[in-house]
């Protein structure tokens, strides 16, 4: 539910700095979050009731049709459409309205769902077995590993959020190819981050959440905390050090970009990965497992404390990385942006018991939380 942020704000920021007007530049902005809200709570129907998904699917053909064999441009009203939340501020309470309209409609579905009657059925499936094997390499962690493999691989909502962190390795592509950003480069860290830090930041903030079904189980075991936060850390680790290797073409862009690019790894790895376990412990909504076929159905994945520990992870790199660019140059920016990852990575340790006792804490109310869904 945050992915729309990362997508407007920084559009939203380059106006306000270019000084257009902030009374029609916030209203667009909170339009086009209304909007995709709107586009979540439609996927969420699509998904539950065929009429609506057979209903959605015969309007984009009858509209895809008219535009394509010249019969009505149906492109041009909608633009005209877009231009008019910007001019007119006052039309953002459509989408506000399209918005909360739909999310009626969800609360009255899924309440007249919860009966039990209708959802219990027999599934027979053919068993699946995977060798993990090769992970005992890692140690007392591997148990750890293997069960969150499996978890992806088995599950359609964890499987979905793998999918869509690959999507990030892209993200680069709105900032390095426009001249305006290469006069700010703060938001080139700040795109940087975002290249390799995909899967830590869509998998890594519901942590321990994809537990949430087994975690009063997983708890009750004589197993050390640490090493199942620890797990997750390395699991973090993997994703980024994968995705780094898959930006390397971002090299086109020059070595500077691709330093950054670097540097924002070894963020992403020393620090960004321990200030998301931290958030985890904060974290107690519980996550539905098996969405199954029905991928983009997300009930339960919004929650504002996911909000506010997402604001250390977007500015803390421009920080690290802006302060010694304007006292210094470009390279000591990407120079302190890397050893701050390379610190937090020394420190490994350290942060872990520091997040360790945090969820000690915490232990009992997230279990207690997590048996709430049920």
């Amino acid at each position: 539910n945050f992915l729309p942020w990362f997508l407007f704000l920084p559009f939203s920021l380059v106006l306000l700095f270019k000084n257009y007007p902030p009374s029609q530049v916030i209203p667009w902005f909170f339009a086009m979050l209304f909007l995709t809200y709107s586009i979540n709570f439609i996927n969420f129907l699509v998904n539950k009731i065929n009429a609506v998904f057979y209903g959605l699917l015969s309007v984009l053909i009858v509209l895809a049709s008219l535009e394509f064999f010249n019969i009505y441009p149906v492109s041009k009203p909608i633009g005209i459409a877009f231009n008019a939340l910007y001019n007119h501020p006052i039309l953002a309470l459509i989408p506000a309205l399209l918005m909360v309209v739909l999310y009626y409609l969800n609360f009255k579905y899924i309440k007249s769902d919860f009966y039990i009657d209708g959802k219990v059925s027999k599934n027979i499936k053919e068993v699946e077995t995977t060798d993990l094997s090769w992970m005992n390499r890692f140690g007392s962690v591997a148990p750890f590993l293997k069960n969150d493999i499996k978890l992806i691989w088995r599950n359609a909502r964890p499987r979905q959020v793998m999918m869509m962190s690959f999507l990030f390795l892209f993200y680069g592509l709105i900032f390095y190819t426009q001249p305006t950003y290469q006069k700010m480069p703060a938001f080139l860290a700040f795109a940087s981050m975002f290249v390799t830090g995909g899967f830590l930041l869509s998998f890594g903030q519901l942590v321990p959440s994809w537990d949430s079904e087994y975690y009063k189980l997983l708890m009750s075991q004589n197993i050390p905390y640490k090493k199942y936060l620890e797990s997750k850390w390395y699991l973090m680790v993997f994703a980024v050090i994968i995705s780094f290797i898959l930006s390397t073409p971002y090299i086109y862009f020059g070595w500077k970009i691709f330093g950054m690019i670097a540097a924002g790894a070894l963020f992403n790895i020393g620090l960004n990965s321990f200030i998301t376990l931290f958030g985890g412990a904060l974290n107690r909504v519980p996550i539905e497992l098996n969405v199954k076929a029905k991928a983009f159905s997300n009930t339960n994945g919004f929650n504002p404390t996911q909000m506010l520990i997402a604001l250390p992870k977007l500015a803390l790199p421009m920080l690290l990385f802006y302060i010694p660019y304007k006292l210094f140059n470009f390279e000591i920016g990407i120079l302190v942006l890397g050893l701050s990852g390379v610190l937090g990575i020394v420190f490994r340790n350290f942060f872990l018991n520091k997040i360790e006792s945090i969820y000690q804490k915490g232990k009992y109310k997230t279990i207690a939380a997590y048996n709430e869904k049920k």
